[in-house]
This record gives C-alpha cells, structure tokens and sequence, in this order.
C-alpha cells in the first residue's frame, strides 16, 4: 500500500512537470499575412482580359498581373470596373492598380501615374470585307462602334467622324462585337491582337477583316500599356518596375507571351 501511494505520487509529479514544460514552451509564430493588390480589370477584352468558362479572371493581363504580385510579394485581387470608370475608380481608392491594356497617354498622366510599359500593339480598322477602304473618307455614312473612354474612341472621334463616319461609343468592347453581330454596325476600331484573336477567330467574324494601315499616333495611343496607379505612389511604382523588368529577363514574359500569341509569331512587348 505504501509502495502504491508513493508510486502513484511520483506520477503526478510527473504530470505538473509535464505540465510547467508544456507551459514553458513558446507559441508557434503566427502565419504573415500577404499583404493585397486590388487590381482592376475590365474582362471584356479577350485574349488580354475576360473571364473562363469557370468564371475566373483570365487572359495576358491578368497573368501579368499574378507575375507582378508574385514578384513584389502581394496577392492579387481582381476587381471588375466597367472600362470608362476605371480611373475614377482608381483615385477614389476603389483598388490599388488598373492592369488591363490601359495606354500610357499624356491626357491619362494628367490624372494618375503609370509603370513602364509591360506591351505595345497596334490598333486597325475593321470592317465587313464587302466594304473598300482606302482612307477615312471612303466609309461616310459608316457605322463603327468603339469602347468608351479609350485610345481607339479618341482615334476615331479625332480621324473618322470628321471625315463623316458615324462613331457610337459602347460601355464594354463585347457589346461592340454584339451590335456588329446584330447588323447594327460595319465594323471597329480595335487592338490588333484583342480583335484577330477574339471576335476575328469565333464564326460571327468571318464576314470582317483588318484593313488601314497600323495604328500607332501617339497623340491617340499614347506610348503602349503600362499599370496605372495614384500619383504619389513612388515606391509602388518602383517595385512594380523591378518587377516587369525581371519577368522580362527570367523567361516568364516569353511564357505568358507565347500562351496567348504564339500563332502571331509577335513578341508584344514591342519596340
């Protein structure tokens, strides 16, 4: 009996140690928490931006938004803006950055800062193959739809109706493509690669072709798309810069440039 008890005393000691060394030991540290990038995108823009069959955000920019987060060590959020609210949006503090083939123009650094460029392509004419274009003047009367609020609506506001084409502007470039469907538009202005690898490649585009010559002015498209953010924001600027540079020289660029636009054969960096 005395044998037990001093056996059974021995085993509490051992649990209150057990105990002390259990309080003793220190917390594991709690997980850092990655700070967010709010990242407008207007996915109506098809290779560069639209949305999967799943519904997530897809295309050229938004890969190239996920490669910069990766590299400034931020998680990208994506934000849908309808296009011609996209600055707005931004100096109202809606997101952090727009990355969704906004040009760097001299109207836009007006309002907002921008990154350098991460591509650069031109914008065509596109129109029913029936219709013969050689200069603005030639398609009077003709009924173009562009997006609200860009290059190519500044474009054809500043070149074609002028000349006496009739210009409606859309809030989002697949309602463009939806009116040219319908009958209710000869064509567009767009970017080169957004139209030949969207509406040009699906069925409803075989009637329409590029024609014109490339569309490059500076004084309508600016100096190619870059990530637009607040004016201030030096030190965001500089790591996003850092950022495109090494995706550039890494083989990352290449990759995501290739995914989309291999059958071009066409790095969209540009010049």
């Amino acid at each position: 009996m005395k044998h037990t008890m001093i056996f059974a005393m021995l085993l509490l000691a051992l649990a209150a140690c057990s105990k002390k060394e259990e309080a003793a030991a220190p917390a594991a540290p709690a997980p850092v928490a990655v700070a967010e990038l709010k990242v407008a995108i207007d996915p109506t823009y098809e290779p560069f931006t639209f949305k999967s069959a799943d519904g997530q955000p897809s295309g050229f920019d938004v890969d190239m938004a996920n490669a910069i987060c990766e590299q400034i060590k931020r998680k990208c959020v994506f934000v849908e803006q309808v296009w011609d609210s996209m600055i707005p949006g931004l100096t109202a503090k809606k997101y952090d950055v727009i990355i969704s083939s906004m040009s760097i123009t001299d109207d836009r650094l007006k309002e907002v800062d921008f990154s350098d460029k991460y591509y650069n392509t031109p914008s065509r004419i596109v129109l029913k193959k029936s219709i013969n274009y050689t200069n603005p003047a030639s398609i009077k009367g003709k009924k173009i739809g562009v997006l609200k609020g860009s290059t190519q609506e500044a474009y054809a506001m500043g070149e074609l109706k002028p000349a006496g084409v009739v210009v409606n502007s859309y809030e989002a470039q697949d309602q463009v493509y939806l009116d040219i469907k319908s009958g209710r538009l000869d064509g567009t202005v767009a970017d080169f690669l957004e139209v030949s690898g969207g509406f040009l490649s699906k069925p409803e585009g075989a009637n329409f072709a590029l024609t014109g010559p490339e569309l490059r002015e500076p004084k309508y498209y600016g100096y190619g798309i870059g990530v637009a953010m607040r004016k201030g924001e030096d030190a965001l600027k500089t790591q996003i810069n850092a950022a495109i540079k090494t995706i550039r020289s890494n083989g990352s660029y290449k990759v995501m440039n290739d995914k989309y636009f291999a059958k071009y054969n066409i790095d969209v960096y540009g010049e």
